[in-house]
């Protein structure tokens, strides 16, 4: 089972690194996110230089199956976040 790294993770990473408090840190970091979030709502796109792009777009009504009966359904349309990684991080995943 792999290490995934969790919003506590990244609170407690940050409070090691500066002077704020845990209280501090947690609230811009929720922050952050909630900024991130209204963004990709709003204009179906994030670009963060460096680490990747995240694109928000539909997915129409499209047939699917059952794979434990293999019966066939309709998947109903919902929207998807995908994140595309920038060159300069995939070049150094790489």
């Amino acid at each position: 089972m792999s290490n995934t790294l969790t919003k506590a993770d990244i609170i407690d990473e940050v409070h090691e690194r500066t002077d704020r408090t845990r209280g501090e840190v947690k609230k811009h970091v929720e922050s952050l996110l909630a900024i991130m979030k209204a963004a990709i709502v709003r204009d179906h796109a994030l670009l963060i230089s460096g680490f990747g792009k995240f694109d928000a777009y539909a997915k129409k009504v499209r047939k699917g199956r059952n794979p434990q009966t293999s019966e066939a359904i309709t998947l109903e349309p919902r929207n998807v976040v995908v994140l595309r990684l920038s060159k300069k991080f995939r070049d150094e995943l790489n």
